[in-house]
């Protein structure tokens, strides 16, 4: 440890001779100036809406993790520029951005780094560059981190609609937003601890980076005292105020040129092509959990997944799986069925599970059983709890639309669930019932995985959703660290040195999104009844119950 410490030291120092005038860079600039979103994996896609077609592209963030990890030891590579004006992506994919730009710094090459103007996130990633500028005329503001939640009682009291929430956690807040007018006490409890957390940890690596404390900070966010250019620059924030033209001047500088055209530079989207994939015979497989999990028609299809994850246990070229999960939860049934494979595979193969933004219910859920789990302090997760949603239609039909429902049925609760009337009280408690039974599934599922008791599991369960920081230190995680790092760890867990990174599930090539390689058409009616209320399953005749998604941190 002493002496990767010294190493880091003994980089920083080297770097900052360079960017100081003592001694000019040769090489090439690693430019990273993304117009493209920094995603969980790469590439181009299209939909279509009523504005007609669009196009997007984005950025895998496992590729740029190991351009840069490569350039660190790169001789071709002097040095890194970063504008932070075209940057975006995730908390979490910043904070994993920012590991790897912190690394490269080590090594004794320099970052720096340019914004028009700096927030947030911006401010956070930017701040780790060995030199940070900003336009003269730029300027923005630290606010900290909030959370806008929405509350529909009123409105649905109003027009005569009536929810009723099943749930087992006090903390499982999704639901809460139809049954209620206000935050409860345990949801305010939790977000207050969530972002605070998270806050805590940002400001604390900014802090360490500039050299300011973080109490100074807090006062600054709280006093509102960033704002113009000049105030950044005066408080030591960022290191000077240049145009871009000045930038250009200041980066030939830096090479010991007055002519642009002598600094060579390659773009980090370049860069990334020349990496090499390595042998094919042994893989270490990645396997990407990335977005809702739910039964059809949507990013994380549980059978498909987990139809996945039975190819690769097959697949004697693969030697163990890092299981990429960016989750926060969905469909019981479909989580269960990834959660099992994961299971399988886990016991002929080692599965090592990495978190971004967020692996929370259902996305913990199908993970738990890895044998580590890497986590960023940003990643929100747990929510280990259960609820579901039985909306009430019948009197808002009659008396706003004047239409009157009639159920006719063969049995006492033949039209459960069909939301015409509330549910009676006997049908509230058979809801509660399986409510209860799902629960303690999940719990027993995360005591096995994480070798806790049912007890443990509970006390920090209830729905509860936790930063990764605090998943470190309740027993829900085992490391922070970034994709790459879970990588790394696990070829060196069964000893692999030479290896390539296979990524699963397959992703389809712009071509054939255009060519509509999809799932192959269905029957109608199949279609209609995956596609109902989602309070429903097929006929509408039975609630189904959602591992809940958290709600998204803004």
């Amino acid at each position: 440890m002493r002496k990767f410490l010294f190493a880091l030291c003994l980089g920083a120092i080297v770097s900052l001779q360079a960017i100081a005038g003592d001694g000019f860079l040769k090489g090439k600039i690693l430019k990273i100036d993304i117009g493209e979103a920094v995603a969980e994996r790469g590439g181009s896609s299209f939909s279509i809406g009523l504005g007609g077609i669009s196009f997007s592209s984005s950025v895998s963030l496992l590729s740029i993790e190991r351009a840069l990890q490569k350039a660190a030891d790169d001789k071709k590579i002097a040095m890194v520029y970063l504008n932070l004006d075209h940057f975006s992506g995730g908390m979490a994919a910043m904070e994993e951005l920012r590991e790897y730009l912190k690394r490269f710094s080590a090594s004794g090459k320099p970052v720096v780094a340019y914004a028009a103007s700096l927030g947030n996130g911006s401010y956070y990633l930017g701040s780790v560059a060995d030199r940070l500028f900003l336009h003269p005329q730029g300027g923005g503001s630290l606010t900290g981190l909030g959370s806008t939640q929405y509350f529909l009682k009123d409105l649905l009291d109003t027009l005569g609609i009536e929810i009723q929430l099943i749930r087992h956690g006090k903390y499982k807040s999704a639901g809460e937003m139809y049954i209620r007018n206000d935050i409860s006490p345990e949801n305010r409890e939790q977000y207050e601890s969530l972002l605070g957390s998270i806050w805590g940890s940002f400001l604390a690596e900014i802090a360490e980076s500039r050299g300011v404390r973080v109490e100074q900070l807090n006062a600054w966010t709280d006093g509102l005292a960033l704002s113009t250019a000049a105030t950044w620059k005066d408080l030591g924030l960022v290191d000077g105020l240049k145009y871009r033209d000045e930038m250009e001047d200041y980066l030939c500088h830096l090479f010991g040129t007055t002519y642009p055209e002598d600094v060579q530079t390659i773009s980090i989207k370049d860069y990334i092509k020349d990496l090499k994939k390595g042998p094919s015979s042994k893989k270490i497989a990645v396997i990407y959990a990335d977005g809702e999990i739910v039964r059809s028609g949507g990013a994380i299809v549980g059978e498909k997944l987990a139809h996945t994850i039975a190819e690769v246990r097959a697949d004697s070229s693969v030697k163990a799986v890092v299981f990429r999960v960016n989750s926060p939860g969905g469909e019981v049934v479909a989580a269960d069925m990834i959660r099992r494979e994961i299971e399988l595979l886990n016991k002929v193969k080692p599965v090592i599970a990495s978190y971004g933004a967020y692996a929370a219910s259902g996305g913990y859920l199908i993970s738990a059983g890895c044998r580590r789990i890497f986590v960023d302090n940003a990643t929100l997760t747990g929510s280990i709890g259960v609820f579901g949603l039985v909306p009430s239609y019948g009197k808002a039909v009659k008396n706003k639309l004047h239409v009157n429902l009639v159920n006719v049925g063969t049995n006492a609760h033949s039209a459960m669930g069909s939301g015409v009337n509330p549910l009676s009280a006997e049908e509230e408690a058979w809801y509660q019932q399986e409510i209860e039974g799902i629960y303690d599934t999940f719990v027993g599922v995360v005591s096995d995985g994480r070798k806790m008791s049912r007890e443990a599991v509970d006390d920090i369960a209830q729905g509860r959703v936790w930063s990764g920081k605090e998943a470190l230190g309740i027993g829900l995680a085992d490391e922070k660290g970034t994709l790459l790092d879970a990588i790394e760890y696990t070829a060196k867990h069964i000893k692999l040195s030479n290896y390539s990174i296979a990524a699963y599930p397959e992703k389809l090539s712009f071509k054939d999104q255009l060519r509509g390689k999809q799932e192959k058409k269905k029957d109608p009616l199949v279609w209609v009844k995956e596609h109902m209320h989602p309070g429903f399953n097929a006929m509408a005749l039975m609630p189904y119950f959602t591992i809940d998604p958290v709600t998204t941190i803004e």
